[in-house]
């Protein structure tokens, strides 16, 4: 299988956005659901986000109402988007399947929110 490949990370300043997308396997996109994950620094990594194939959509609650969670079934890509960021959103931000498949992590995307 192809790991998926995270892009759109960055330096931001607190109140900023970004758009991170996550170009999938094709294979794996198509019947799993996926999600986005968070590796704070010194901590464990979460689950922040997370769309089934149809369309549903679960968030953690420190992101509802800022981040939103999409995909696009014909590109194989899922999105975040991510608005009023704050500090305590930096991380390295990685997609995997919803729940994770341990071999299928990619080497994410790293996100900076500066106060």
């Amino acid at each position: 299988q192809v790991q998926p490949v995270e892009s759109g990370g960055g330096l931001v300043q607190a109140g900023g956005s970004l758009r991170l997308s996550c170009a999938a396997s094709g294979s794996i996109f198509r019947i799993n659901a996926m999600g986005w994950y968070r590796q704070a620094p010194g901590k464990q990594r979460e689950l922040v986000a997370r769309i089934t194939p149809g369309g549903n959509t679960d968030y953690t609650d420190s992101v509802k109402g800022r981040f939103t969670i999409s995909r696009d079934n014909a590109k194989n890509t899922v999105y975040l988007q991510m608005n009023s960021l704050k500090p305590e959103d930096t991380g390295v931000y990685y997609c995997n399947l919803a729940p994770d498949l341990s071999a299928y992590w990619g080497q994410g995307t790293q996100v900076t929110v500066s106060s």
